[in-house]
């Protein structure tokens, strides 16, 4: 749906969604700027601009790994960026701030919990077997104490709004959660190509959120140096974020590395030099639980480190985020969080779900297949995407495949009503379209104390009436600008 035909006529057609920049026929007045710098330029000329960013995200390097269905080789592409940035006004980000910081401080409760005294099985408010029959449950962390008490130092919090512009949270991403170099480089890409537009902005910075990354990874070494070493272990090159897992290296003025590069002596890992080897103190992961000791976890693991679960074991280094989290961003165990939050803070849920149903209950197993063409369906344990059936868009066959799936396998599956995800306007050729989005708002945990990153990473899905805003399924993104 296009919202102009030319930049003269800015009236958009009426809309069913929630729209970040119109409210009816109105330019909302956080917008108005946006709009007047906007109306100055002609087509050709966002198109051009539109293009010079796209150019630096190429010669930057800034590139995704994209796999398609029914191809061998995965495509190295741009993320696309967004020349129109996603404005927050103040009070309202105000809410979301608070909102993120209870939900992450209820999720490391959850966690510590979990794989310590499990008060919340024995009150009964979450099945024991949902977690203990979790794929992501590590019993290697029973009694584990954790540096800090910190199992999710990152984490990133995925939120939608619905068409009266409520905010929902659609999912919790606490292993690794990808992203933050993407907000940095489009905060960078807006001010150096469409400075005019940036400065017109009191825009909160997020220069300090790389400080409070370093601070947070550092407040969990378990030695009295005055300057920790801490290293960032990546998969390696081939991997779809590495040049996210670089640039952090970099900015945070920490040590890149691959599991080859470690080296386990005495329970404790040192980094391999042809001079002298360095004991790390603190290990940031991008890798999966699974691959981070072929001695603990999966013995035909070429990513992680032999050893290294021992040396976290004896105190000797702390890892980033703690193996075991993976079981608080299940999809099924998304719908307790609520309850944790009333059970582990005595508060009232700042943030709502998005209604779910868990298929391994009859009666809401019942209600969904009979509304399938209604639903958004999940499996449990993946992500980016991948394992979904989107119901208003789906075939008979894929619904009637899914159906099955739900059927054999009840427990590996939620089902969620499909959310009229809000819009915003994206530039295609110079010309203002309107495309559905949701926002990534990253946490840091550092003791008790959360810092949010002002904004977070608005992402977009690039298709038309698409509802996959995922990287890893062609989104694209924005600069998200919160109002100071």
């Amino acid at each position: 749906m296009e919202l102009w035909n030319a930049i003269t006529s800015l009236s958009p057609p009426a809309s069913k969604f929630y729209d970040e920049m119109f409210e009816g026929t109105q330019v909302r007045g956080h917008y108005e700027k946006v709009q007047a710098i906007l109306s100055r330029l002609s087509i050709d000329e966002r198109a051009a601009r539109q293009r010079q960013m796209n150019r630096r995200l190429l010669e930057e390097g800034i590139t995704f790994t994209l796999s398609q269905p029914g191809q061998s080789e995965a495509l190295e592409r741009t993320i696309p960026f967004d020349l129109v940035p996603r404005i927050i006004p103040g009070a309202e980000w105000e809410k979301i701030e608070r909102g993120v910081s209870q939900r992450v401080r209820a999720l490391n409760a959850f966690l510590k919990d979990v794989y310590h005294e499990q008060h919340i099985f024995q009150d009964g408010l979450i099945p024991r077997r949902m977690v203990l029959g979790n794929r992501y449950f590590r019993g290697e962390m029973m009694r584990l104490s954790v540096p800090g008490g910190a199992y999710v130092t990152a984490s990133g919090i995925d939120l939608i709004r619905d068409e009266k512009g409520d905010y929902f949270v659609l999912e919790d991403n606490l292993r690794s959660p990808s992203g933050f170099s993407y907000i940095f480089k489009g905060r960078s890409i807006m001010t150096h190509d469409f400075p005019e537009l940036y400065f017109s902005h009191a825009v909160r910075g997020i220069d300090r959120t790389l400080d409070a990354f370093r601070s947070s990874l550092r407040a969990m070494a378990q030695t009295d140096k005055s300057d920790p070493v801490i290293a960032l272990l990546t998969p390696g090159s081939f991997n779809s974020a590495y040049f996210e897992h670089a640039f952090l290296a970099q900015q945070m003025g920490i040590e890149l590395v691959e599991g080859r590069d470690l080296v386990c002596e005495d329970h404790k890992i040192y980094i391999r030099s042809s001079r002298r080897k360095r004991r790390v103190d603190v290990l940031y992961r991008r890798i999966d639980d699974d691959f981070l000791d072929p001695l603990a976890f999966r013995p035909d693991s070429m990513l992680g480190v032999a050893g290294l679960m021992n040396a976290y074991r004896f105190g000797n280094i702390a890892i980033a985020n703690a193996p075991g989290t993976g079981v608080a961003d299940d999809k099924a165990i998304y719908t307790f969080v609520p309850d944790m939050i009333r059970y582990y803070l005595n508060e009232t849920p700042i943030l709502s779900n998005v209604p779910t149903y868990l298929m391994s209950r009859p009666e809401e197993r019942e209600y969904v297949l009979q509304r399938l063409d209604e639903m958004v369906v999940k499996e449990t344990s993946l992500s980016g995407g991948y394992g979904m059936l989107i119901g208003p868009s789906s075939t008979e066959g894929e619904r009637a495949a899914f159906a099955q799936k739900i059927m054999a396998d009840p427990d590996n599956y939620i089902a969620q009503p499909t959310i009229k995800l809000s819009t915003a306007p994206v530039c295609m050729d110079g010309r203002l379209v309107s495309r559905h989005i949701d926002l990534r708002v990253f946490a840091l945990m550092n003791g008790n104390q959360v810092h949010v990153l002002p904004g977070g990473l608005t992402r977009v899905a690039m298709k038309e009436g698409s509802l996959v805003v995922n990287s890893s399924q062609g989104g694209g993104c924005k600069d998200t600008w919160v109002l100071a």
